[in-house]
């Protein structure tokens, strides 16, 4: 492996969230960014453009949209015209506006869970309700009941179906044939699929990502998709993210929502380092998904070796683990406090991503592996007293 993942680095003081929201003690397995340097192309160009010294307004420039198409046509077989692009400062903010544009308050919006928690304050902020509709637990990992959800969304008040693709927290990457089936529900329905893929490149052996919009041209002319490099190459703090939509009055309406609620600037450096990443870090990338599974692969063991009684969830993506500890007849809420008190591990307590959550954890390993096993020996700690 040229890259080196194994490089411990000291985060406290940078006023990283993750990091310097937990005491001293506290080993952070939660908030979900990584604790590896971001790929030497992305740092070469940032520190390139610092050196400028001038740090004006930004206009985006056409090697942007390039980089942009390039990367999804070359990685993932979606072709969109580089027109089809609204960029904002972040996956979430897109997500709002969308909803914002695309529904008047008292409208519902679909989601199945456990799913990522922002989607619930997104859909809760432009006056909508959120339609939970759990996933189906079965074999240590997730599916959809497609009788289910066909019944969810034809109730005429559902607007939209928020995806995630791939999922957060269950790890599943959707496969073309279940994403085609989402798809031809949704149509003869009338509800418009906005699908969340921030995750798209962190995806393990033999589960490809499908972009939502790269199945049917039929698809790709009604939904709307949100991507960003923020996860995979670990640059959330320089906010960036894109809105795909070749729906041009669909794109109006976004666009008039992404102004009214005032996320329509970025700034220059969101701006390189996404040029730089889908230009120059495809190496880099490949190398850290090996790591990460690595780690995964590692965690499962380690639980299947020491505590069987607690399921791992199979990773297709994302390096965000979801573990069953249910039958310890705990909540998540006293879980996490268990974990955080007496363990001096921070994790993700389950029904943050919806009641479907509950007695599950959310484990982030994208971290070195000495620091990993130092969290799976704080977690064993508890388990052990149990």
């Amino acid at each position: 492996m040229k890259y080196d993942f194994d490089e411990l680095i000291n985060r406290r003081g940078t006023n990283s969230y993750k990091w310097d929201s937990a005491p001293e003690d506290v080993l952070p397995m939660w908030v979900a960014d990584m604790d590896f340097r971001t790929a030497p192309a992305v740092t070469n160009a940032l520190r390139e453009r610092i050196e400028h010294g001038i740090f004006g307004y930004t206009k985006v420039p056409d090697a942007y949209y390039d980089a942009v198409t390039g990367w999804f046509a070359r990685r993932h077989n979606w072709n969109f015209k580089k027109e089809w692009i609204i960029y904002t400062s972040g996956v979430v903010p897109a997500i709002s506006a969308i909803i914002k544009a695309l529904t008047v308050p008292g409208d519902k919006v679909l989601v199945h869970t456990p799913v990522y928690n922002c989607f619930f304050s997104s859909i809760r902020n432009n006056g909508c309700e959120a339609v939970e509709l759990p996933l189906v637990y079965e074999d240590k990992t997730y599916r959809i009941d497609f009788t289910e959800f066909e019944k969810a969304v034809s109730e005429p008040s559902v607007k939209i179906y928020l995806l995630c693709n791939p999922h957060n927290p269950a790890g599943r990457v959707w496969t073309r044939e279940e994403l085609e089936k989402i798809g031809d529900i949704c149509g003869r329905n009338g509800v418009t699929v906005v699908s969340d893929e921030i995750h798209c490149e962190l995806t393990y052996r033999g589960h490809d990502y499908a972009p939502f919009a790269s199945v049917s041209d039929r698809f790709q002319s009604t939904a709307v998709t949100c991507v960003s490099p923020s996860k995979a190459f670990n640059i959330a703090g320089l906010q960036i993210a894109n809105i795909v939509a070749a729906d041009a009055e669909v794109r109006k309406k976004i666009d008039k929502a992404i102004n009214i609620n005032e996320v329509c600037d970025v700034n220059p450096f969101g701006v390189i380092a996404t040029i730089a990443a889908y230009n120059e870090g495809e190496e880099w990338l490949d190398d850290l998904r090996k790591y990460l599974y690595d780690n995964y692969l590692e965690l499962r063991e380690w639980f299947g070796t020491n505590y069987p009684q607690y399921p791992v969830t199979e990773l297709e993506g994302t390096y965000l683990v979801w573990v069953d500890f249910r039958s310890t007849g705990l909540s998540s809420e006293q879980l996490e406090a268990l974990f955080l008190e007496k363990g001096k591990v921070w994790l993700n307590e389950g029904t943050m991503y919806g009641a479907a959550g509950d007695g599950f954890m959310r484990i982030n390993i994208a971290c070195p592996r000495s620091r990993m096993r130092v969290g799976l020996e704080r977690i064993g700690m508890v388990l052990g007293s149990l």
